[in-house]
């Protein structure tokens, strides 16, 4: 039987211009779904676990829109509450060689922002669930949706569910100091922490020492002692550190690394041609994950999460559309990328 995981938080309409059009050039917009936790369960979804996607929607198509989207995938949808006026909106210009990426949000009081506690039965939810998770963009919504997370923790933590969360620190949500204050409460109940090269910086106040985020630099020892500070401090079993070294906008070295408290394993670096870059640290989630529960040991679990993130960066849309045996391939040296006939 399939191992039963949640993922809670937000599933926003992504409209993009074509291709590289900037927002000012843009006749048409693109339109399709994503969201941190919802990008997990895709993946995971792909992976053959059973993985069910927890957030507040409206009744209305656009909100359907969004829960067929997961659907078409295998996701379970069952746990959604249906209700409210809106699904948020991200606007995602593609950045190209020295020009950057941007993303616009229209998210202010869609449907999960506007969510009550009341509205989710979590020892219900997480019957029979072996593994939680959420992201930092989730509570940063607002202070409701934050205590919804606490929630979620505390009955995860009761029931004997693994919990993971991804920083994901989102300065146009909210300051610094608030997501430090919220988050380091949050983490109490964290078994896996999944940051990269800025969260651990911006929402603790960790930093890695000789490294440059800007000037595409990576210091393995910088990055060891962020993962030993985030462990002492909040009791992690695990930490996974993405490694991403921007060269420009299309290309990246990307690699990883896993502190499981006695030991630090790093990953192969891939360089990357990027074809959408957003959903890749979701990916990376998402591989650890399924690793974690597949049970794999912790080189061969760093292995398998960057392999299919890696593959996520070739993957238009926010949603992560592998196969383990894709990632798998790579993970053990197959990146020639030669047709397959």
């Amino acid at each position: 039987m399939a191992k039963k995981i949640v993922t809670f938080g937000e599933i926003m309409l992504r409209l993009a211009p074509e291709g590289y059009y900037r927002f000012v050039q843009a006749d048409t917009f693109g339109a399709t779904y994503g969201g941190g936790e919802a990008n997990v369960a895709v993946s995971l979804a792909n992976y053959g676990f059973d993985a069910s996607f927890v957030t507040k929607l409206p009744k209305h198509e656009i909100g359907q829109s969004a829960v067929n989207a997961l659907r078409k995938f295998g996701v379970d949808t069952s746990k959604i509450v249906r209700g409210g006026d809106r699904v948020g909106i991200y606007f995602l210009e593609k950045g190209a060689s020295q020009r950057p990426s941007k993303v616009i949000y229209d998210r202010a009081d869609s449907s999960i922002a506007k969510a009550s506690r009341s509205d989710f039965d979590w020892k219900s939810i997480f019957e029979g669930v072996e593994w939680f998770h959420f992201t930092g963009i989730t509570p940063a919504l607002n202070d409701e949706v934050a205590e919804i997370c606490m929630d979620a923790c505390k009955a995860a933590k009761e029931m004997g569910i693994t919990i993971s969360c991804d920083l994901n620190y989102r300065n146009k949500l909210w300051s610094k100091e608030k997501a430090g204050k919220v988050m380091a409460a949050l983490c109490e109940y964290v078994d896996v922490c999944i940051a990269n090269e800025e969260d651990a910086a911006d929402v603790f106040g960790i930093h890695a020492v000789d490294t440059d985020v800007t000037a595409g630099t990576v210091n393995h020892d910088g990055y060891k002692d962020v993962a030993k500070q985030l462990a002492d401090r909040f009791g992690f079993k695990k930490v996974a550190i993405t490694l991403r070294e921007s060269i420009s906008a299309n290309d990246n070295n990307w690699s990883a690394m896993l502190y499981d408290g006695n030991d630090y394993f790093f990953s192969k670096k891939y360089p990357m041609r990027i074809v959408d870059r957003v959903g890749g640290g979701d990916s990376f989630g998402g591989g650890l994950i399924c690793a974690s529960l597949n049970g794999y040991d912790s080189q061969n679990t760093i292995e398998f999460a960057v392999a299919a993130s890696c593959l996520k960066h070739s993957i238009e849309g926010d949603f992560n559309m592998v196969s383990m045996d894709e990632v798998l391939k790579l993970a053990n040296g197959d990146a020639s990328g030669r047709v397959q006939r």
